[in-house]
């Protein structure tokens, strides 16, 4: 029986690190504020409308890239993403952390993907970021969580409702909880 007289999590001792957010409380309020009402409202087709916000909140967005109204971003300014990738409905790239994304990915519908989380062992349940990159010709399918400091290797498939825990190697299909691997990703000759 675990002691009940040990705090392992006293919340009143929670406080971000210094600078964790990359910008002022002001300029974060003011992302927020504009997503809500000049971007999440917004009809499908204003894909270019919403790169250009993005880009104004220091999104780095290549050319060509779709991206969805009902998408959620917290920090633009710690995302990246390459020309011609698609971000599907529904997608939360919870950008504590960098998020890098590459060129001709698909990120689909109901995908997280998670940047930060908390240290359950420290009662001040303090918060840590780590880095996730999606490298080129990525395929995430629907509904996916992809972990913090996870690296997603070229053109690999996640298979829907995955949870990707570890880095996931060049041309590689994984699926499961936790995702492993069950397959390569071996490109048909075209006839």
């Amino acid at each position: 029986m675990p002691d009940t007289e040990i705090r392992v999590q006293d919340l009143s001792r929670f406080a971000n690190p210094k600078g964790f957010r990359g910008r002022s409380a002001l300029f974060v309020q003011l992302w927020w504020m504009v997503e809500a009402l000049l971007v999440r409202p917004t009809p499908q087709i204003f894909f270019g409308w919403r790169r250009f916000i993005l880009r104004l909140f220091g999104a780095r967005i290549g050319e060509g890239v779709l991206i969805r109204p009902s998408v959620r971003i917290v920090y633009p300014w710690k995302v990246s993403i390459g020309a011609n990738s698609w971000i599907g409905d529904d997608v939360n790239l919870y950008s504590l952390g960098e998020i890098e994304i590459g060129h001709d990915v698909v990120v689909s519908q109901g995908t997280y993907v998670c940047t930060g989380s908390h240290d359950h062992l420290k009662a001040d349940f303090s918060i840590f970021a780590r880095p996730i990159v999606i490298e080129p010709e990525v395929w995430v399918a629907a509904q996916c969580f992809i972990a913090p400091g996870v690296r997603i290797g070229r053109g690999a498939v996640v298979q829907a409702r995955a949870v990707v825990m570890r880095d996931v190697p060049p041309m590689t299909m994984v699926g499961g909880h936790p995702a492993v691997a069950i397959g390569s990703r071996i490109p048909r000759s075209e006839t």
